[in-house]
């Protein structure tokens, strides 16, 4: 049985159009060891399969062969170093294809789907390599006009379906992103629960990772960051070496991946548990942008309008405790947020970290829409010597971030497993840490 998600592709394909989706292939790290593994994106939605250097060819106007896989075949000398495959026999029993070959094969069956064929889908530009293998077999089509064959015409990036469909999450997709959310908190808490000053950075990394492996994840979605003091003021800080001090504020940016599809928190705390005047002070003007914003998603909802309205909270929290002066209009017509507030307010979630989909369509920001998620991330970075800036506030870099999920009514927020508060941090961080192992 075909993959749901493929038949969907298959079906909004062009007529008399073949489509070709290569996976990653693993790339050495150094002598003998390679890089770990992670499927490309796209081939996996379609297909499932997590293989690398296997090739879907779609072709929906053929008569028999709608779905073909090429794969790395079984062989005993091999598989005993790296693990069981699919081989052609499980690729079609197991993962739906009509027809499988021989990934050695490609070069010489490739063209047979491809002759007369009117429209090609093909993302160039992402592996060059399997690009030349793609021109070189348009060429050898177009060498047999003669006979009586043409060679595809009209190349199609394939993202202008399969990103468009990624977008839009169905009940699987959310329930692997509820998981992966709900496996990201845990880490999250445990790392509020288990910071003392004079631990490093990588000590509370280790400790936000192993939770998430110890809960099921297959490791984390993006390289973890934890920053202490100056460190949270970079905004994709992950060296992770240095030591937390008494008094500093701890910003952990650090997701989970499940089944493909990564969680996407950030959380800021006190090293000692307990908020100072300024760092609070600066807490509470993001965390109202973070709440004031969620409160703002629904279908038909401009994603733009958010990340707007996160500015206006921002800038008029910043006047209030003193950063900036006059009035919000005027500061953010001028970009006064900008020295504290320098990125957007979200991104969309997936299968990837910052997901697929145009924000815009045409010249207009996109409108929300059920089944599309996204994060909501205001901050405010102040780094030691910033200019017109009190010395109290210095090293203070907070960022809140939550996974929201639109629904028919308004939004699903999917972290609500690690608390955002600044009083339910502080009791938290005051009782006994749970056991993690």
């Amino acid at each position: 049985m075909k993959p749901f998600r493929l038949t969907e592709f298959l079906g909004k394909m062009e007529p008399n159009s073949v489509a070709i989706f290569p996976s990653a292939h693993e790339v050495r790290r150094n002598q003998d060891t390679d890089f770990e593994f992670r499927q490309e994106t796209d081939f996996y939605y379609l297909t499932r399969l997590n293989e690398p250097d296997c090739v879907a060819v779609l072709a929906p106007n053929h008569p028999e062969h709608k779905y073909v896989l090429f794969v790395r075949p079984r062989k005993r000398e091999e598989e005993i170093w790296t693990g069981i495959r699919a081989g052609v026999e499980g690729a079609i029993r197991d993962f739906g294809a009509d027809a499988a070959y021989d990934i050695a094969e490609l070069d010489r069956i490739l063209p047979k789907y491809l002759q007369n064929v009117h429209t090609l889908y093909h993302r160039f530009g992402q592996n060059a390599e399997f690009d030349q293998k793609v021109f070189g077999t348009i060429k050898h089509i177009r060498g047999k006009v003669r006979g009586g064959v043409y060679a595809p015409t009209t190349i199609i990036d394939p993202i202008t379906i399969v990103h468009e469909m990624r977008l839009r999450k169905n009940e699987d997709d959310l329930n692997s992103l509820r998981r992966a959310a709900a496996i990201s908190a845990e880490g999250h808490v445990a790392a509020m629960q288990h910071c003392k000053p004079g631990m490093y950075e990588y000590e509370l990394e280790a400790v936000v990772e192993y939770v998430f492996r110890k809960r099921g994840a297959a490791g984390v979605g993006y390289p973890s960051i934890v920053g202490a003091g100056f460190n949270s003021t970079i905004l994709h800080y992950n060296t992770n070496q240095c030591q937390i001090s008494d008094g500093d504020v701890v910003l952990i940016d650090a997701g989970a991946e499940y089944n493909l599809f990564s969680g996407d928190i950030t959380r800021t705390f006190p090293a000692n548990g307990k908020f100072t005047k300024a760092q609070q002070a600066i807490y509470e003007v993001v965390l109202n942008a973070n709440k004031e914003v969620i409160k703002m998603v629904k279908p038909g909802e401009s994603f733009m309008k958010l990340h707007e309205h996160s500015i206006d909270v921002v800038t008029q929290g910043l006047i209030d405790i003193g950063l900036l002066t006059g009035s919000v209009k005027d500061n953010v017509a001028a970009k006064a947020y900008e020295k504290f507030f320098m990125h957007k307010t979200g991104h969309w979630l997936g299968m990837d970290v910052h997901d697929v989909g145009r924000y815009k369509l045409d010249d207009d920001w996109r409108t929300l829409e059920p089944g599309m998620v996204f994060t909501v991330e205001p901050g405010v970075y102040i780094a030691a010597g910033a200019e017109h800036v009190p010395e109290e506030f210095f090293n203070i870099g907070v960022r809140i971030e939550d996974d929201v999920v639109v629904t028919e009514t308004g939004c699903e927020v999917l972290t609500t497993g690690v608390p955002k508060e600044p009083q339910e941090i502080e009791a938290m961080m005051k009782e006994s840490p749970k056991a993690i192992i």
